[in-house]
């Protein structure tokens, strides 16, 4: 899903850092929830509109937000259960 004219340097993961809100799992190199991202996934948001909204999410952040998704909600991760971020 990435956005059209942008190209990833390198693969992009989703990470947990005590430091960095509060240990919320984010978009490395960034500020930005997973769950923020995966909220507009489960909305059907396009990937366009998660870019414009969210323009410093690097260009692999929505796949990297899926596989962390898929790894930590199972296959379903659309219709699973998702906490709220603890802040």
């Amino acid at each position: 899903m990435a956005a059209p004219g942008r190209t990833a340097a390198v693969a992009v993961e989703v990470v947990s850092d005590p430091t960095v809100m509060s240990g919320e799992p984010v978009v490395r190199g960034t500020r930005i929830l997973a769950v923020t991202i995966l909220s507009y996934l489960r909305s059907e948001c396009s990937a366009e509109q998660i870019f414009r909204d969210y323009p410093s999410l690097p260009v692999d952040g929505i796949d990297a937000v899926v596989r962390w998704a898929e790894t930590t909600y199972g296959p379903e991760w659309k219709s699973a259960d998702v906490p709220a971020p603890q802040h």
